[in-house]
Parts: structure tokens; sequence; C-alpha cells
């Protein structure tokens, strides 16, 4: 799956990933590969991703959006730390 994490400022990330865990209104979820379509509003929290390799990113957010469709992601934050 394709990922880009961009704020008002800046593209944060841009890559290839196996998963993500992000902090939805209603609680954290994951999005995996063919996830359904989907647009989520986002409350302050760790968006952690996975890589091909397994390896793990956490990158803190500040709400935002995000949009999966089609084995492409993004997610639209106010800020990232």
């Amino acid at each position: 799956m394709k990922i880009e994490i961009i704020t008002p400022d800046k593209k944060v990330f841009e890559g290839d990933i196996k998963s993500v865990r992000v902090p939805g209104k209603k609680g954290s979820f994951q999005v995996l590969k063919d996830h359904a379509p989907i647009v989520s509003t986002l409350e302050n929290g760790p968006v952690i991703m996975v890589d091909q390799d397994g390896n793990e990113s956490v990158y803190e957010i500040n709400g935002g959006v995000i949009e999966v469709k089609a084995n492409k992601i993004i997610l639209l934050a106010d800020s990232v730390k």
C-alpha cells in the first residue's frame, strides 16, 4: 500500500507500507491491504506504520482526516510531532 502523510506546511512521509494504525474518533483502527474505501476523522494520537520489512515508525498527530481507496492512503494531519 502507498501512504502519504501531509500537514498544511509539508509532506511528512510518502512510501510503501504493510499496515497503519490510526487514532480514529471512536477508537484506533488498522488499515491493511485491500481495505474497504473509507474516509474518517482522526483524534490526537499515534500513527503507527509497519513497512514491508516489518519495521515500525510512529508519528504523533494532532487530529486530521484519513482517506483509504484502492490501496492508497492519504492522511491529512493538522500537525505532526
